[in-house]
């Protein structure tokens, strides 16, 4: 049995994993092992002698997010890397941390620049990688990993943490466009677009990464007060955002100017 099986996985986040069935799947160093996912991010606990992940058990207002936005030199976290990462921590609807920092980089394009306003004599002071993906794996710890578009930032993020020799990461994600287009009727979906429609935040700086986590975090805030009723547990949201339908998109008049 592999616990990356989607298989296992998905028992994780429902019914749970009798304890001897998933130990023994650990192999020879089980408690090693379960250490090192839970160092991961892999919010698992043991619970009437179920393994399950505890956002399978916490309700949505108690779970801890973990907001996240990063900038990089380019798309490919294999060849490019983080030159900004910004968080905010949410929990109970409340703002409870924040964290921020450029990261060391000699290697910015003109456009890259341009786009988000870093240049490479800022990052060339910032902290090294090694330094801010090690802070951010404390700050991180096994909270839910939210980004809009959640995929790039997690893929990045643990691509880093590979990168300087630590594990990937392995805490729950959810994605605030694919949970936006399940609660809110739009035109588009991008941040920059959603911001200004819905008004979510007056001092944003686009393409820096703390102010998109705060964009990103009053989304999620005003999105999870659409959710259904019947959702009780984490696991529920994030299922619901990957499998409800969709909410129907407004037709984009022709004379009106789209907002990227």
């Amino acid at each position: 049995m592999s616990i990356f099986n989607p298989k296992i996985l998905s028992r994780l986040s429902k019914n749970g994993i009798p304890k001897k069935e998933f130990e023994e799947s650990l192999g020879d160093e089980r408690e090693f092992t379960l250490e090192l996912l839970k160092a991961q991010g892999m919010n698992l606990t043991l619970n009437n002698d179920l393994y399950l992940f505890e956002s399978a058990l916490k309700s949505v207002d108690d779970t801890l997010f973990c907001i996240v936005d990063v900038e990089s030199n380019g798309s490919k976290p294999t060849r490019d890397q983080v030159i900004e990462i910004g968080a905010v921590k949410l929990q109970n609807g409340h703002i409870i941390d924040t964290y921020e920092s450029l990261v060391y980089c000699n290697d910015i394009s003109t456009q890259i620049q341009e786009i988000t306003g870093i240049s490479v004599e800022q990052t060339l002071k910032a902290p090294a990688l090694g330094k801010v993906m090690r802070e951010f794996r404390l700050f991180l710890g096994d909270a839910i990993f939210v980004g809009h578009d959640a995929k790039f930032d997690y893929n990045f993020v643990s691509a880093m943490m590979e990168r300087i020799g630590l594990q990937k990461l392995l805490n729950r994600s959810l994605c605030t466009i694919d949970l936006a287009e399940r609660t809110i009727e739009s035109e588009r979906y991008g941040l920059k677009y959603l911001n200004e429609q819905l008004e979510l935040y007056k001092e944003a700086t686009h393409h820096r990464a703390l102010s998109d986590a705060m964009t990103t975090t009053k989304l999620l805030k005003r999105t999870l007060a659409l959710i259904p009723h019947t959702i009780h547990n984490t696991e529920e949201l994030i299922s619901f955002s990957k499998e409800a339908k969709r909410l129907k998109r407004p037709k984009v008049k022709k004379e009106e100017k789209v907002v990227e």
